[in-house]
């Protein structure tokens, strides 16, 4: 099966709101999966890395875009 790319978009949402979308969506995917979280509140370029280092999980990508964070994560167990 095919890896997917899911996209969340948490803009306009607050912490720990675009983390908690990322988790339930993480639960839903394939190991191999990647979760692309668009996120509004700086917090989140934070804790959606830290969570995802203490769980396992690899980040791919962080970066700031126009007025939002594009976090990757992809689902490695």
């Amino acid at each position: 099966m095919m890896a997917e790319r899911r996209k969340i978009d948490a803009r306009g949402a607050f912490c720990p709101g675009p983390l908690m979308e990322m988790i339930a969506t993480l639960k839903l995917s394939q190991v191999g999966d990647e979760i692309e979280v668009w996120s509004s509140d700086k917090g989140s370029s934070k804790d959606i890395p830290e969570w995802v280092a203490k769980v396992g999980h690899e980040l791919v990508s962080n970066e700031e875009r126009d007025g939002y964070w594009s976090i990757v994560v992809k689902k490695l167990k």
